[in-house]
Protein backbone atom coordinates (compact mmCIF):
# COMPACT_ATOMS: atom_id res chain seq x y z
CA UNK A 1 0.00 0.00 0.00
CA UNK A 2 1.34 3.39 -1.28
CA UNK A 3 1.80 6.12 1.82
CA UNK A 4 -0.38 8.70 1.78
CA UNK A 5 0.93 12.43 1.31
CA UNK A 6 0.41 12.95 4.68
CA UNK A 7 2.32 9.75 6.28
CA UNK A 8 5.17 11.06 3.70
CA UNK A 9 5.67 14.26 5.28
CA UNK A 10 5.17 12.92 8.31
CA UNK A 11 8.27 10.43 7.33
CA UNK A 12 10.17 12.81 5.82
CA UNK A 13 13.67 14.64 7.73
CA UNK A 14 13.06 17.94 7.23
CA UNK A 15 15.77 19.44 4.13
CA UNK A 16 17.26 21.93 6.25
CA UNK A 17 17.70 21.00 10.04
CA UNK A 18 18.29 23.52 12.43
CA UNK A 19 21.55 21.55 13.38
CA UNK A 20 22.70 21.58 9.94
CA UNK A 21 21.77 25.37 9.43
CA UNK A 22 23.92 26.08 12.14
CA UNK A 23 27.12 23.76 11.18
CA UNK A 24 26.63 24.92 7.77
CA UNK A 25 26.54 28.18 9.11
CA UNK A 26 30.26 27.75 11.08
CA UNK A 27 31.66 26.11 8.12
CA UNK A 28 31.17 29.33 6.29
CA UNK A 29 32.16 31.62 8.56
CA UNK A 30 35.53 29.56 8.95
CA UNK A 31 36.54 30.97 5.32
CA UNK A 32 36.12 34.87 6.57
CA UNK A 33 39.23 36.66 7.85
CA UNK A 34 38.95 37.74 11.60
CA UNK A 35 38.80 40.75 10.24
CA UNK A 36 35.43 40.44 9.00
CA UNK A 37 34.07 38.43 11.47
CA UNK A 38 34.96 40.99 13.95
CA UNK A 39 33.12 43.70 11.96
CA UNK A 40 30.34 41.81 11.82
CA UNK A 41 30.19 41.26 15.52
CA UNK A 42 30.83 44.85 15.92
CA UNK A 43 26.78 45.21 14.21
CA UNK A 44 25.51 42.19 15.81
CA UNK A 45 26.60 43.00 19.43
CA UNK A 46 24.92 46.24 19.59
CA UNK A 47 21.41 44.13 18.41
CA UNK A 48 22.02 41.27 20.85
CA UNK A 49 22.07 43.77 23.25
CA UNK A 50 19.23 45.61 22.34
CA UNK A 51 16.81 42.60 21.68
CA UNK A 52 18.31 39.69 23.71
CA UNK A 53 16.70 40.39 27.19
CA UNK A 54 17.80 37.56 29.02
CA UNK A 55 21.79 38.31 28.02
CA UNK A 56 21.51 42.16 28.56
CA UNK A 57 19.65 41.33 32.06
CA UNK A 58 22.27 39.21 33.25
CA UNK A 59 25.37 40.59 31.89
CA UNK A 60 24.33 43.89 33.89
CA UNK A 61 23.21 42.20 36.95
CA UNK A 62 26.83 40.59 37.14
CA UNK A 63 28.41 43.59 36.06
CA UNK A 64 26.29 45.56 38.94
CA UNK A 65 27.48 42.87 41.57
CA UNK A 66 30.84 42.60 40.61
CA UNK A 67 31.60 46.43 39.67
CA UNK A 68 29.66 48.52 42.09
CA UNK A 69 32.07 51.77 41.76
CA UNK A 70 31.45 51.91 38.27
CA UNK A 71 28.63 54.75 37.04
CA UNK A 72 25.79 53.46 35.29
CA UNK A 73 27.36 54.89 31.95
CA UNK A 74 30.27 53.19 32.33
CA UNK A 75 28.80 49.72 33.04
CA UNK A 76 26.49 50.32 29.90
CA UNK A 77 29.29 51.07 28.17
CA UNK A 78 31.01 47.79 29.30
CA UNK A 79 27.82 45.57 28.95
CA UNK A 80 27.66 46.21 25.33
CA UNK A 81 31.29 45.92 24.88
CA UNK A 82 30.68 42.60 26.73
CA UNK A 83 27.94 40.79 24.28
CA UNK A 84 30.22 42.48 21.39
CA UNK A 85 32.99 40.02 22.17
CA UNK A 86 30.17 37.24 23.37
CA UNK A 87 29.03 37.41 19.63
CA UNK A 88 32.78 37.55 18.14
CA UNK A 89 33.39 34.32 19.59
CA UNK A 90 30.52 32.66 18.62
CA UNK A 91 30.97 34.00 15.07
CA UNK A 92 34.85 32.66 15.77
CA UNK A 93 33.77 29.04 16.25
CA UNK A 94 34.10 27.75 12.60
CA UNK A 95 37.25 29.71 12.40
CA UNK A 96 38.51 27.14 15.39
CA UNK A 97 37.55 24.31 14.61
CA UNK A 98 37.05 23.97 10.77
CA UNK A 99 39.40 26.50 9.36
CA UNK A 100 42.93 24.91 8.05
CA UNK A 101 44.94 25.02 10.98
CA UNK A 102 47.78 26.68 9.58
CA UNK A 103 45.34 29.57 9.66
CA UNK A 104 44.50 28.92 12.77
CA UNK A 105 47.99 28.60 13.94
CA UNK A 106 48.51 32.13 12.51
CA UNK A 107 45.93 34.02 13.98
CA UNK A 108 47.75 33.26 17.51
CA UNK A 109 49.77 36.64 17.48
CA UNK A 110 51.62 35.76 20.67
CA UNK A 111 52.24 33.12 23.27
CA UNK A 112 52.67 34.63 27.29
CA UNK A 113 54.03 32.87 29.82
CA UNK A 114 54.77 29.33 27.94
CA UNK A 115 57.78 28.48 30.29
CA UNK A 116 55.05 27.88 32.78
CA UNK A 117 53.73 24.86 30.96
CA UNK A 118 57.58 23.44 30.11
CA UNK A 119 58.90 24.04 33.19
CA UNK A 120 56.09 22.05 35.14
CA UNK A 121 56.16 19.22 32.78
CA UNK A 122 60.59 19.49 32.51
CA UNK A 123 60.07 18.68 36.73
CA UNK A 124 57.79 15.44 35.73
CA UNK A 125 54.34 17.03 36.79
CA UNK A 126 51.21 17.51 34.86
CA UNK A 127 49.67 20.64 34.54
CA UNK A 128 46.58 21.56 34.87
CA UNK A 129 45.02 24.87 32.85
CA UNK A 130 42.47 26.20 34.55
CA UNK A 131 40.06 27.57 31.19
CA UNK A 132 38.03 30.28 32.36
CA UNK A 133 35.03 31.70 29.69
CA UNK A 134 37.12 34.59 28.45
CA UNK A 135 38.18 35.68 24.86
CA UNK A 136 37.95 32.53 22.57
CA UNK A 137 38.50 29.40 25.26
CA UNK A 138 38.36 27.09 21.35
CA UNK A 139 41.29 29.19 20.46
CA UNK A 140 43.31 27.83 23.47
CA UNK A 141 41.80 24.39 22.94
CA UNK A 142 43.38 24.38 19.79
CA UNK A 143 47.22 25.68 20.60
CA UNK A 144 46.96 23.22 23.57
CA UNK A 145 46.02 20.38 21.74
CA UNK A 146 48.56 21.89 18.81
CA UNK A 147 51.61 21.26 21.32
CA UNK A 148 50.95 18.89 24.01
CA UNK A 149 49.12 16.01 24.58
CA UNK A 150 45.95 17.36 26.05
CA UNK A 151 43.07 15.82 28.27
CA UNK A 152 39.87 18.15 28.88
CA UNK A 153 36.02 16.89 30.14
CA UNK A 154 33.14 17.40 27.23
CA UNK A 155 30.03 17.70 27.69
CA UNK A 156 27.41 16.82 24.72
CA UNK A 157 25.30 19.99 23.36
CA UNK A 158 21.72 20.35 24.19
CA UNK A 159 21.31 19.96 20.31
CA UNK A 160 22.60 16.05 19.80
CA UNK A 161 23.11 16.24 15.99
CA UNK A 162 25.84 19.25 16.44
CA UNK A 163 27.89 16.37 18.67
CA UNK A 164 30.15 14.96 15.96
CA UNK A 165 30.91 18.82 14.16
CA UNK A 166 31.86 19.97 18.27
CA UNK A 167 33.93 16.91 19.05
CA UNK A 168 35.68 16.90 15.32
CA UNK A 169 36.08 20.61 16.03
CA UNK A 170 37.82 20.08 19.75
CA UNK A 171 39.38 16.79 18.76
CA UNK A 172 41.06 17.51 15.51
CA UNK A 173 44.58 18.41 16.93
CA UNK A 174 44.85 15.61 18.90
CA UNK A 175 42.87 16.68 22.25
CA UNK A 176 40.76 13.95 24.13
CA UNK A 177 37.95 14.62 25.74
CA UNK A 178 36.50 12.27 28.35
CA UNK A 179 32.99 12.47 29.89
CA UNK A 180 32.19 14.32 32.93
CA UNK A 181 31.85 11.76 35.34
CA UNK A 182 34.10 9.86 37.35
CA UNK A 183 35.45 7.90 34.36
CA UNK A 184 36.40 11.35 32.85
CA UNK A 185 38.01 12.01 36.00
CA UNK A 186 39.61 9.09 36.18
CA UNK A 187 40.94 9.45 32.65
CA UNK A 188 42.38 13.28 33.84
CA UNK A 189 43.96 11.31 36.72
CA UNK A 190 45.89 9.44 34.23
CA UNK A 191 46.84 11.53 31.79
CA UNK A 192 48.40 13.96 34.63
CA UNK A 193 50.35 11.01 35.73
CA UNK A 194 51.87 10.77 32.55
CA UNK A 195 52.97 14.54 32.94
CA UNK A 196 50.21 15.73 30.21
CA UNK A 197 48.10 18.58 30.43
CA UNK A 198 44.50 18.83 31.21
CA UNK A 199 41.91 21.70 31.07
CA UNK A 200 39.20 22.38 33.80
CA UNK A 201 36.56 25.21 33.77
CA UNK A 202 37.00 27.06 36.71
CA UNK A 203 33.74 29.24 36.09
CA UNK A 204 30.91 26.92 35.45
CA UNK A 205 28.79 26.38 38.39
CA UNK A 206 28.93 22.99 39.75
CA UNK A 207 25.90 20.81 40.77
CA UNK A 208 25.02 20.52 44.26
CA UNK A 209 27.31 18.24 46.60
CA UNK A 210 30.25 18.80 43.62
CA UNK A 211 31.48 22.21 44.99
CA UNK A 212 31.87 24.98 47.93
CA UNK A 213 31.15 28.54 48.10
CA UNK A 214 33.89 30.81 47.81
CA UNK A 215 34.08 34.39 47.35
CA UNK A 216 34.38 35.73 43.56
CA UNK A 217 34.42 39.25 43.59
CA UNK A 218 33.45 39.44 47.03
CA UNK A 219 30.60 37.49 46.63
CA UNK A 220 29.77 34.09 47.44
CA UNK A 221 29.79 32.20 44.08
CA UNK A 222 28.98 27.73 44.01
CA UNK A 223 32.35 26.72 42.98
CA UNK A 224 33.83 22.91 42.15
CA UNK A 225 35.97 21.27 44.21
CA UNK A 226 37.83 19.06 41.73
CA UNK A 227 41.22 20.77 41.41
CA UNK A 228 42.09 19.93 44.98
CA UNK A 229 41.44 16.61 44.39
CA UNK A 230 43.54 16.11 41.19
CA UNK A 231 46.63 18.14 42.48
CA UNK A 232 46.63 16.08 45.57
CA UNK A 233 46.75 12.62 43.71
CA UNK A 234 49.23 13.69 41.28
CA UNK A 235 50.96 16.90 42.77
CA UNK A 236 50.58 18.30 39.35
CA UNK A 237 51.18 22.31 38.67
CA UNK A 238 48.21 24.61 38.17
CA UNK A 239 47.94 27.63 35.87
CA UNK A 240 45.58 30.09 33.72
CA UNK A 241 44.77 29.97 30.39
CA UNK A 242 42.92 32.45 27.92
CA UNK A 243 43.30 33.68 24.45
CA UNK A 244 42.76 37.19 24.43
CA UNK A 245 41.33 38.80 21.44
CA UNK A 246 42.84 41.40 19.55
CA UNK A 247 39.91 42.61 17.32
CA UNK A 248 40.15 42.27 14.08
CA UNK A 249 43.74 41.03 13.87
CA UNK A 250 43.93 37.60 16.47
CA UNK A 251 44.81 36.36 19.32
CA UNK A 252 47.41 36.47 21.72
CA UNK A 253 47.31 33.45 24.75
CA UNK A 254 48.39 34.42 27.81
CA UNK A 255 49.08 31.42 30.67
CA UNK A 256 49.28 32.77 34.08
CA UNK A 257 50.79 31.66 37.58
CA UNK A 258 47.61 30.50 39.55
CA UNK A 259 46.88 31.84 43.36
CA UNK A 260 49.03 29.93 45.38
CA UNK A 261 45.33 28.38 47.37
CA UNK A 262 44.62 26.51 44.57
CA UNK A 263 46.93 24.15 45.96
CA UNK A 264 45.43 24.01 49.42
CA UNK A 265 43.71 20.78 50.52
CA UNK A 266 40.58 22.58 52.11
CA UNK A 267 38.04 22.73 49.81
CA UNK A 268 37.11 26.37 50.64
CA UNK A 269 40.34 27.89 50.21
CA UNK A 270 40.98 26.19 47.17
CA UNK A 271 38.16 27.32 45.52
CA UNK A 272 39.34 30.84 46.34
CA UNK A 273 42.37 30.64 45.19
CA UNK A 274 40.36 29.42 41.67
CA UNK A 275 38.12 31.96 41.86
CA UNK A 276 40.85 34.68 42.12
CA UNK A 277 42.50 33.07 39.36
CA UNK A 278 39.51 34.05 36.70
CA UNK A 279 39.70 37.49 38.68
CA UNK A 280 43.14 37.88 37.20
CA UNK A 281 42.66 36.53 33.86
CA UNK A 282 39.16 38.77 33.36
CA UNK A 283 41.80 41.60 34.44
CA UNK A 284 43.16 41.39 31.13
CA UNK A 285 40.58 43.06 29.89
CA UNK A 286 37.23 42.62 31.55
CA UNK A 287 34.99 42.94 28.37
CA UNK A 288 36.07 39.66 27.47
CA UNK A 289 34.61 38.27 29.80
CA UNK A 290 30.97 36.00 29.13
CA UNK A 291 29.48 37.65 31.88
CA UNK A 292 25.83 36.51 30.31
CA UNK A 293 26.30 33.03 32.24
CA UNK A 294 24.46 32.84 35.38
CA UNK A 295 27.42 32.45 38.06
CA UNK A 296 25.76 33.55 40.80
CA UNK A 297 22.72 31.06 40.71
CA UNK A 298 23.16 29.33 43.76
CA UNK A 299 22.74 30.84 46.82
CA UNK A 300 24.05 29.94 50.44
CA UNK A 301 20.66 30.46 51.64
CA UNK A 302 19.09 27.35 49.26
CA UNK A 303 22.20 25.26 50.66
CA UNK A 304 20.82 26.16 53.85
CA UNK A 305 17.12 25.29 52.87
CA UNK A 306 15.91 28.67 54.27
CA UNK A 307 12.43 28.90 52.98
CA UNK A 308 12.89 32.82 51.40
CA UNK A 309 16.54 31.21 49.28
CA UNK A 310 14.56 32.94 46.75
CA UNK A 311 14.89 36.45 48.37
CA UNK A 312 18.71 36.31 48.21
CA UNK A 313 19.18 35.34 44.49
CA UNK A 314 20.38 37.80 41.97
CA UNK A 315 18.47 36.03 38.84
Amino acid sequence: MAPTPSDAQKSDPPLFSRAGAIAWLWRRLSRWPLTRLWWLASRLGPLVHRFSQRERSVTDINLNAVYPDLNACERQHLSRDSLRHSTATMLELGHAWMAPPERVEASIIHVHGRDKLDDARAEGRGVIVLAPHFGNWEVLNFWLSSHFPFTAMYEPPKIAALDSDIRQGRERMGATLVPTNPRGVAALLKALKRSEAIGILPDQEPSWGSGVFAPFFHRDAYTGTLLPKLVARTQARVVTGVAKRVPGQGFEIHFLNADERVYSNEDTTSATGVNACVEAAISLDPAQYQWEYKRYRKVVEEQQKLSNYRDFRLY
